[in-house]
């Protein structure tokens, strides 16, 4: 009989129906499991282990309360326990962050915790607002519609922010890939280049001696350039993250640009509108309701700005006195949200609003990109057709030159 020991992987079920895996050390399969099941695992899977065990290191599950919130509006209206819907969840192949906070929720819930509470816990996942209107929903009874008008806001905001990010990638992809150029074309054609016009007698043309010069510069200094912008964007980044001054410096830098202000504003603006509409209807006094829209905002320039409304309002001013007063808000957000307050239908007029402003960031972003594309295409065939041209005016004045 062989004495040799194997090492095998296992995953299973642990007493408290917990999923769990690891490895093991025996001499046959049928030895380890015997042993895992003494430990109290039903095992699922028993294999042999493999020698290699080089793999990429394991990302992280992105959080999606939209996806969390429409199946679980979807199991309570069906009439499944909220306890039963988080097994079900975790059943259904979701990813393994998900899986993991479905347990977490699971334990907080069954140890006598509110749904909102628990929530609360997972600040990576779920913001004051979500958990505000979950405890509306939980007071209220009507947990399952706040859940679905959660998901619908969620995914209008996501929906959103894609739209935005698709009509920046393309030109911001076009840019580096023509800087590249570029860059590739001064540091090893050039020279080459260079090399060549050595032999030459005569002086070159003035164009082509200083794309000669700025190479050579970019050679000399490449050492110490490429660290130096590196280790200024780092610093950048820092200071962006750290300090709100230099954040709401930037933001009003930005909303100053032609276009692109504009569609920064309205973003923002639609963002407010969508997030402070669905935290009204829910039944959310309308002074907290702005205390936990303001972080969803997206840039603190407008959070600010949210947060001194509130101030406004909690001076005896309406809310369309209060944005009046402040240039962040436009005349028609100020126009919707005064018919609103006198008619009783403010959380319409805000969805109105709010389905406004996504609107016209679409258009925004058509007319940003049809500008921005020809105009990067101009930029870079300007540089890199000039660069070609430098190196070859001597070839075409070769005539002269030698």
């Amino acid at each position: 009989m062989s004495t040799k020991t194997h090492l095998f992987a296992w995953e299973g079920i642990d007493a408290s129906g917990t999923p769990v895996k690891g490895q093991a050390s025996g001499r046959t399969l049928t030895i380890v499991q015997a042993g895992l099941q003494r430990q109290g695992i039903q095992v699922s899977r028993l294999r042999v282990a493999s020698r290699l065990t080089w793999r990429l290191p394991a990302r992280a599950g992105k959080a999606d309360p939209a996806g969390f919130s429409r199946q679980l509006a979807t199991l309570l209206k069906a009439g499944v326990p909220l306890l039963q819907a988080f097994e079900v969840m975790s059943r259904s192949g979701c990813s393994a962050s998900l899986e993991t906070l479905l347990r977490t929720l699971g334990r907080d819930v069954a140890a006598g915790l509110s749904l909102a509470d628990a929530l609360q816990r997972n600040p990576m996942w779920f913001d004051a607002l979500y958990c505000d209107l979950v405890r509306v929903g939980e007071q209220s009874g009507t947990l399952d519609r706040q859940l679905e008008q959660l998901a619908g806001m969620l995914e209008q905001r996501q929906a959103l922010r894609k739209r935005v990010r698709k009509a920046m990638l393309y030109p911001l992809l076009l840019l580096v890939t023509g800087l590249s150029v570029a860059a590739l074309l001064l540091l090893e054609v050039v020279p080459r280049f260079q090399s060549l016009f050595a032999s030459f007698d005569r002086a070159l043309p003035a164009f082509t001696q200083w794309v000669i010069d700025l190479s050579q510069a970019l050679a000399s200094h490449a050492g110490w350039l490429a660290p130096s912008l590196c280790v200024s964007a780092l610093g950048l980044q820092q200071a962006y993250r750290r300090k709100p001054e230099v954040r709401v410096w930037l933001m009003r830098q930005a909303l100053r640009l032609p276009i692109l202000g504009m569609l920064l504003s309205q973003a923002a603006l639609a963002r407010f509108a969508r997030c402070l509409a669905t935290a009204y209807s829910a039944g959310v006094p309308l002074l907290d309701a702005l205390a936990t829209v303001a972080p969803t905002s997206g840039d603190p320039l407008h959070e600010r700005a949210i947060l001194r409304l509130r101030q406004g309002m909690g001076n005896g001013q309406g809310l369309h006195q209060a944005m009046a007063e402040d240039p962040l808000f436009t005349p028609l957000l100020i126009q919707l949200s005064a018919i609103g307050e006198s008619s009783g239908t403010l959380d319409e007029m805000l969805a109105r609003a709010a389905s406004h402003y996504e609107d016209q960031v679409s258009q925004s972003l058509e007319q940003l990109t049809s500008l921005l594309e020809p105009a990067i295409v101009l930029i870079l065939g300007v540089l890199v057709g000039g660069l070609v041209v430098a190196m070859y005016l001597p070839i075409f004045q070769l005539g002269n030159l030698i």
